[in-house]
């Protein structure tokens, strides 16, 4: 299994539909994301909050906030997998409906950063689950975290796509 590593760029002066900003009709609801901080420093976990906010307003894209897996489309991961977080991960990936994006935020979800030579650390999220988009910054910024959840959209978009043409193909 190849996993595609796909980094964001540097973020955005300005996030609207003048910059590129695709138009997301293509869901019958708004993406919603699922955060999981396995094991960090919450360096990143409040950024990933601070985007959230009316500052950053990351819910004018229509992407909302959930803390149900079943109603997850995306995953944000922050810190560093060990041993005990591994089974919740994969827990919360088998509990999403698919298509499903994963984004690691953050150096330690991406590589393990500073804590990856400890005895229980696996490294990065990538480790176990394929990780789709990589958010980096210690801590990640929020403007880089925004970056990060629209591709990760485009990519969902995409997976939508090939998803229902192989379901056209299939019906008789």
């Amino acid at each position: 299994m190849s996993f595609k590593r796909d980094f964001v760029s540097p973020p955005l002066q300005e996030t609207g539909p003048s910059n590129g900003v695709k138009n997301m009709g293509w869901f019958k609801r708004s993406p919603w994301v699922l955060h999981y901080n396995a094991t960090s420093c919450n360096g990143c976990d409040i950024e990933v909050i601070a985007s959230l906010t009316p500052l950053y307003d990351l819910e004018r894209f229509g992407i909302i906030n959930t803390g149900n897996p079943k109603h997850a489309d995306i995953l944000l991961a922050t810190g560093s997998v060990n041993e005990k977080s591994v089974q919740v991960l994969k827990t919360l990936y088998d509990q999403m409906p698919n298509p499903k994006v994963i984004v690691a935020v953050g150096l330690c979800a991406i590589s393990g950063c500073v804590f990856q030579d400890c005895y229980n650390v696996q490294g990065g999220v990538d480790k176990v689950l394929p990780v789709d988009v990589y958010v980096p910054g210690c801590a990640a910024r929020p403007e880089s975290i925004i970056d990060g959840v629209l591709k990760a959209c485009e990519i969902l978009e995409e997976k939508y796509m090939r998803r229902r043409k192989s379901n056209v193909r299939m019906q008789p």
